[in-house]
């Protein structure tokens, strides 16, 4: 039977053993908690051994293919974000900043994570700040992303709050639980970057003249609509939803089969090992998986027609309006001439009402779309309620290491980091 798609069905009653004891907790008490889950600790343990392997980049076969990036100038907004760190480290004592700030090719880049869990408590961890650091922080999101990245940002933020208030579990859940970090000095010439993760929301920026790097990206929602308080009518990853679907249904049966790799969301036994996971649900390019071997699947982008190829590019760009608008038209242009090495794949049905998932993939970006099982929701099956996005940049580039190392092959021949 199909999960239901209204959320306010799959409410756990508070009284409920899922909810229950854990109301009193504070995050990090919550944190200690969840490590006595042989679960939850079996993953956390699995993903700080895959935290400490050497960065390779996500691949298609294992191969880091080279030459796919190179510095330019994409009309990246450095001196606003620039001003905005600037303007964060001015306010803060000298404690703050050693919690802060950490070397640009430091381990604590690839360590975020997307649970409720606090596990890896680096930077500052918002929920602990004044407001007025969290503004500050905010203020370097949306100079950096624009205003519909730090909508969408804020959003994410939001339902998660929103979500505190429905499980009644606020301190585990709001809108400030989130650490935030800077690598290397903020600068509008020299490399930098951020990072900022939590629940439902990680984003890594960095930045290299011009130009910005905004992946890993992971951004999920559950519920993924706010229906009640301040801020009703917030609802997000509709548009992925809608143009994704609307990609899948225009296909002709021959091609609507072939694109469709497995015809089931959850059906794990027919599914290879490790296919599905019951953190990650079908999505494959999360936390700790920097390193992770994807096969492309599917269709070939030369097997559509010329509006479904448009269709695509759609959908694409659904994911990339966290980007402002210099890198994100950049952005499309690549993957526009990335098509004859691109693909798409879907898990799941394509009627109006069905969960599915869906990737598209090139040597130049993987985006992905899941419906995912409940959580904090009584959903065992996923439902359209629960979304997880990802966004990933293979062969080298995630964090903008692959233009780091071109940066200092130029500046300091002979000195340029490893990946």
């Amino acid at each position: 039977m199909r999960a239901s798609n209204d959320y306010r069905d799959l409410l756990f009653p508070l009284d409920h053993p899922r909810l229950a004891g854990l109301h009193h907790l504070s995050t990090r008490e919550y944190g200690v908690a969840a490590r006595e889950v042989p679960l939850l600790n079996d993953l956390i343990t699995h993903w700080q051994t895959l935290a400490t392997q050497p960065f390779h980049g996500l691949t298609c076969d294992g191969t880091c293919e080279h030459g796919l990036f190179a510095l330019e100038d994409e009309g990246a907004p450095v001196l606003e974000a620039t001003a905005a760190a600037t303007a964060l480290l001015t306010s803060l004592d000298g404690n703050k900043k050693v919690k802060l700030l950490f070397p640009l090719d430091a381990p604590q880049w690839r360590v975020w994570s997307n649970p409720e869990v606090l596990f890896n408590d680096y930077g500052l961890r918002m929920e602990d700040e004044s407001e007025t650091t969290r503004m500050l922080i905010m203020g370097i999101v949306a100079a950096s992303l624009g205003d519909r990245g730090h909508a969408k940002a804020q959003g994410c933020m939001r339902t998660n709050a929103f979500l505190g208030q429905l499980t009644n579990l606020p301190n585990i859940m709001n809108e400030w639980s989130y650490n935030f970090l800077i690598f290397g000095d903020p600068s509008s010439n020299e490399p930098w970057g951020w990072n900022l993760y939590g629940h439902h929301l990680c984003l890594n920026c960095f930045f290299v003249g011009g130009q910005m790097v905004v992946s890993p990206i992971f951004m999920g929602a559950e519920p993924n609509i706010i229906d009640s308080g301040p801020h009703i009518g917030t609802k997000l990853f509709t548009t992925q939803e809608q143009v994704g679907l609307a990609l899948m249904q225009s296909l002709s049966p021959e091609l609507h089969a072939k694109a469709q790799i497995f015809e089931h969301m959850h059906d794990e036994p027919t599914k290879p090992k490790g296919r599905w996971h019951p953190a990650d649900g079908l999505h494959l390019g999360g936390a700790f998986q920097d390193n992770r071997i994807v096969p492309y699947e599917g269709i070939p982008m030369d097997a559509l027609n010329e509006r479904q190829r448009s269709q695509l590019l759609e959908v694409a760009d659904a994911f990339l309006d966290v980007l402002p608008d210099g890198p994100r038209a950049r952005r499309l242009e690549q993957i526009e001439r990335h098509f004859d090495r691109t693909w798409w794949s879907w898990i799941g049905g394509s009627g109006d009402e069905d969960p599915f998932y869906y990737r598209i993939q090139s040597p130049i970006i993987m985006l992905e779309f899941d419906h995912h099982p409940g959580i904090w929701l009584n959903n065992q099956l996923p439902s359209k309620c629960h979304i997880h996005t990802v966004i990933r940049t293979p062969n080298g580039n995630d964090y903008g290491k692959d233009l780091l190392r071109q940066h200092y092959e130029v500046t300091h021949p002979g000195a340029a980091p490893g990946r």
